[in-house]
């Protein structure tokens, strides 16, 4: 399974990227691949999700703070609630996003 998922890593020197892993209805899974020193802003978003740090190192903002999280590391940010990624080390980030 961990080798499916490393085979679906895309980086862009643009910005970070999105990949749709699967879509339900109950629940989404995606993975973001950030270069070092790309960031994902914190913003709010209208669901809850499950961050698992594949590979790298980096820093999640949440409503709690900030958060440095590597390799294994996972945390979880609740519906309507800011999150962001600030990539310290080229990074692989599974997100497990609530599809209520």
């Amino acid at each position: 399974l961990m080798d499916d998922l490393l085979s679906l890593r895309n980086f862009s020197a643009e910005g970070p990227v999105k990949t749709d892993v699967l879509r339900s209805e109950k629940f989404n899974i995606v993975l973001v691949c950030l270069e070092a020193g790309q960031e994902i802003p914190p913003h709010p978003e209208p669901y809850a999700v499950y961050f698992v740090v594949i590979e790298g190192q980096g820093v999640f903002t949440t409503g709690d703070g900030s958060f440095e999280l590597a390799r294994e590391s996972a945390i979880s940010v609740g519906r309507d609630e800011i999150r962001g990624i600030r990539c310290v080390d080229r990074m692989v980030v599974l997100g497990v996003q609530d599809g209520h």
